[in-house]
């Protein structure tokens, strides 16, 4: 698992270090195809040797019953995961776009094309789970302890199944060249160090961070101080965090898009009719923030008690510090 770890770091890092065109861009250019014409490969497979009669029930039947708050959360922790949100991956790509490219039709088509490619994916894994009767209530097992049981017991399963994780370490390779590439902008930037070196030190401080993921699986896997202490491994600790601090993240830069920037700042940058960016602006403002901070809030244990008083303060504090924030920057200097 180290050397494993190892290598995808360091890959990941030489691709951000040869630069946006050279590294990021044709890295991307080249996988980006190649791994939906993957998926399709292991979707025919699917159609061909699985149950896709009964993914297709399971993923796509509507059911009034199962709406509810926590539904919601889930869909709102997934749309943080997929889309990248609150992490700064979509800013590495969104910051290198020429001003020609409108934002708006930009973001809506992210959005359409990331739930057809992930409902694409969710039928063809569910089919060949269905397909060889196993139990999908696995979670993130699913995908390295069901999925390796149902291509073994298919045709040409190994074949498939090693191409199926090709794409797999593809689609991971793709998020973490893109959450290396804003901090390693910002060290090139503020501290003036080269490209090299910047990547250098985020991919040792990766590295390292990751190592604790590692051993989480295997020597400290339970009984270590981790345990002691928070009651639980490096990585479920690791997870806890991550969970807390992407809708934080989330909740910051909705409040700095929202009442931060000037009107004419965004509406450079979005490139839209009147009405949509009143839309937008009421969204980001205000409808984003609440729904936000009441992800993040629920995800603390603690806060249940407390929810929805505390949304209202957190919110009331935020945009009060950013409207006076906003109107210190127009004060006319005396």
């Amino acid at each position: 698992m180290t050397v494993y770890h190892t290598l995808f770091i360091a890959g990941s890092g030489l691709i951000v270090a040869l630069g946006i065109h050279t590294g990021i861009e044709s890295a991307l250019r080249i996988m980006m195809p190649a791994l939906f014409i993957i998926l399709l490969i292991v979707l025919a497979y699917s159609v061909i040797h699985g149950d896709i009669a009964a993914a297709a029930d399971f993923l796509l039947t509507f059911n009034l019953a199962s709406l509810s708050i926590e539904g919601w959360l889930q869909a709102m922790g997934q749309s943080f995961f997929t889309l990248s949100l609150g992490m700064g991956a979509i800013m590495a790509y969104g910051a290198y776009m020429t001003s020609e490219v409108s934002l708006t039709r930009t973001a809506i088509a992210i959005a359409i094309i990331d739930t057809l490619v992930a409902m694409v994916a969710g039928l063809a894994i569910f089919a060949l789970v269905f397909g060889a009767g196993l139990d999908i209530a696995q979670g993130p097992g699913l995908m390295f302890v069901t999925l390796p049981l149902a291509f073994a017991e298919m045709p040409m399963g190994a074949l498939v199944g090693g191409v199926f994780f090709i794409l797999v370490l593809g689609a991971a390779i793709s998020s973490s060249i893109s959450l290396i590439e804003p901090v390693a902008a910002y060290l090139v930037e503020r501290f003036d160090m080269t490209r090299p070196q910047a990547v250098a030190v985020i991919v040792i401080a990766a590295w390292a961070v990751g190592l604790l993921t590692v051993v989480s699986f295997n020597i400290w896997a339970e009984g270590t101080f981790f345990h002691a202490i928070w009651g639980r491994s490096a990585f479920e600790l690791i997870e806890l965090l991550t969970n807390v601090l992407m809708p934080l993240s989330g909740l910051m830069i909705a409040l700095f898009a929202g009442w931060a920037l000037t009107q004419t700042e965004v509406k450079k940058e979005l490139d839209t009719t009147a009405m949509w960016f009143a839309m937008w602006r009421f969204l980001v403002r205000f409808i984003s923030p609440a729904a936000v901070a009441y992800v993040l809030l629920r995800s603390l244990p603690f806060m249940d008690g407390y929810l929805l008083p505390a949304v209202g303060a957190l919110l009331f504090v935020g945009l009060f510090a950013a409207n006076q924030r906003w109107k210190a920057k127009r004060r006319p200097l005396t």
